[in-house]
């Protein structure tokens, strides 16, 4: 018997990282998965290897930031399950470091419209379905960059800020009704976008690494295992939050 047994998963950003560990995690404790990413070659791998633990995945090819591909993925995700009961908006990119002033439009806009706009277009599909099953859990993830300041990334930060307070609103809007959502803000995990911040190099991710008070990167299924709780009847009365999972960095 696992802890979501019967209960419907949709999963962003599921082809890699914290979303593929997400994805294996909720399949691992009984949750059907639809798992959707822009990669979707990837996003079948993650749900290919679900099937093979006997778990029930489909792999969904979608763009956070398109409306239409958000409603037809949520749409697609209840016609082969038949309802929704849980989301992880993971999705998200990182953009291209530069310092406020030097910004360009296009990062600008397409962080926002990924980060943020995504998350909410996500959410607006995904809360009628949830209402109609009595309720279900949302999780957003954010980034410990959603609490704090960090430099040259003003268009992620500015975005996974906003996930936190929209996080708190539709968490305020829907209390009542049975749908609990909450944010996850990870700290430096090691995933393939912090590789890509580091540019790989040994000196950046070790400076990274030391900002962290317990002296080493997470890993994606230390995520995952905070995401499968707050899905879970476990946090029955958790609702609103942004639950910093971030080896000690915001405690600095």
């Amino acid at each position: 018997m696992g802890a979501l047994d019967g209960k419907v998963a949709i999963v962003t950003g599921g082809a890699a990282g914290i979303g593929r560990a997400a994805a294996i995690a909720l399949a691992r404790e009984g949750a059907a998965v639809a798992v959707g990413d822009v990669d979707h070659e990837h996003a079948a791998d993650t749900a290919a290897a679900i099937r093979a633990e006997g778990g029930a995945a489909i792999a969904v090819a979608v763009d956070v930031a398109d409306a239409a591909a958000v409603a037809a993925y949520v749409e697609q995700t209840v016609r082969e399950f038949g309802g929704l009961d849980i989301a992880f908006n993971n999705a998200g990119i990182e953009g291209v470091p530069a310092p406020t002033a030097d910004c360009s439009d296009a990062n600008w806009e397409r962080t926002i419209a990924v980060n943020l706009t995504g998350t909410w277009l996500c959410m607006r599909e995904q809360i009628p379905h949830m209402l109609t099953r009595g309720g279900g859990s949302i999780i957003n993830c954010s980034s410990v960059a959603g609490l704090v300041g960090f430099a040259a990334i003003p268009a992620y930060t500015a975005s996974k800020h906003g996930v936190v307070g929209l996080t708190k609103s539709a968490a305020l809007d829907y209390a009542t009704q049975g749908i609990r959502v909450n944010a996850i803000c990870p700290g430096v995990i090691h995933t393939a976008m912090v590789e890509r911040f580091t540019h790989g190099d040994a000196e950046q991710t070790a400076a990274l690494t030391a900002g962290e008070p317990m002296g080493r990167m997470g890993e994606p299924e230390e995520i995952a295992s905070a995401v499968v709780w707050l899905a879970s009847d476990g946090a029955s009365f958790v609702t609103g939050q942004a639950i910093a999972v971030d080896g000690g960095w915001v405690a600095q």
